[in-house]
């Protein structure tokens, strides 16, 4: 029986696999030699989960891989026609990243809600100002995306004493649905994006939504980039239709030193590390490791992503 091959996009750190020696044979790849290298594999690893070459070398000729794996959370910039359209099953970082990016949210909540962007500053001009700040219990949130990214925000967020909406695709149980968005944003202090991209979501966070929000509210994306019309957040923030907001995602990544976005109001910029702590890496190359070692054994992945849908479903819709 022949070695299975897996193949590795990215290399910038490489990922630890060597509990898979003499198990399996690794192979990297980079942009430019993805698409020459997929039909010698039977795993592919997106370790650079920046790149859009799986898209752009999947519906070339040859075999492909049964299963794709990639270290995040999202998986949009690999899905593409042919490959939803192919029996290979897509999994991701799913039980990785979702504890640091709802510590990540809840700072940004408590950061905003106690004014730290302004001592900051005041602190560098060496002003002295005495201010009132907001309290957090009893507030209220609207979590947009009901993964398990969205769950575990509105978890901590819960023991802050916030009171938390969670808002889904499909309304079940304590989750609303799509349509309860609009009427519940109207009335919240917190707006957080965590929702997967897809058609559905894309520019869903535009001028005529930040157009229903108190001038009091802020609104937080750690979801995806595209989720938000950049230029109408920001617009908004200009004319106070809203405190302030935190982008930790963005249209195009890194950000270009350039973009007006630095220069807007109100808006906190982090460069797409909300979920990033300490050994990370580690705990994703660990990740693969355990999940090869079920489908070498042709068990069962674990939360394999609908590739219709564009992310894996939560276990209790019908």
């Amino acid at each position: 029986m022949t070695t299975p091959l897996i193949l590795v996009l990215g290399t910038d750190p490489p990922p630890r696999l060597g509990r898979l020696t003499g198990r399996a044979r690794v192979r990297y790849a980079d942009g430019r030699t993805l698409a020459g290298q997929l039909p010698d594999a039977d795993v592919l690893l997106v370790w650079d989960v920046t790149s859009d070459a799986v898209r752009e070398a999947w519906p070339g000729p040859g075999r492909r891989p049964g299963w794709v794996h990639t270290a995040s959370a999202g998986v949009d910039r690999l899905l593409c026609p042919e490959l939803a359209a192919s029996p290979t099953v897509v999994t991701n970082a799913r039980g990785v990243f979702e504890l640091p990016i709802a510590e990540y949210v809840a700072g940004l909540v408590l950061a905003f809600a106690k004014d730290l962007p302004r001592t900051l500053e005041y602190q560098r001009h060496h002003r002295w100002q005495h201010r009132e700040t907001r309290a957090l219990a009893g507030s209220r949130a609207v979590v947009v995306g009901a993964g398990p990214i969205g769950r575990e925000i509105m978890r901590l967020l819960h023991g802050l004493g916030v009171r938390v909406a969670l808002v889904g695709r499909t309304a079940r149980r304590t989750i609303h649905g799509a349509g309860d968005l609009d009427r519940l944003a109207a009335g919240a202090d917190w707006v957080i994006g965590a929702a997967p991209l897809t058609e559905e979501t894309r520019g869903m966070f535009d001028a005529r939504f930040f157009g229903l929000l108190q001038p009091s509210a802020h609104f937080i994306n750690v979801g995806r980039g595209p989720l938000t019309v950049e230029d109408d957040l920001a617009e908004a923030l200009r004319r106070h239709w809203i405190a302030g907001a935190a982008l930790d995602v963005f249209q195009e990544e890194p950000l270009s030193p350039a973009d007006p976005l630095w220069e807007v109001p109100g808006l906190l910029i982090s460069p797409h590390m909300s979920g990033d702590t300490a050994g990370w890496r580690d705990r994703l190359g660990e990740q693969f490791v355990s999940l090869y070692e079920r489908w070498a054994a042709g068990e069962p992945l674990p939360g394999t992503v609908d590739v219709q849908r564009g992310y894996v479903p939560s276990t209790d819709i019908p």
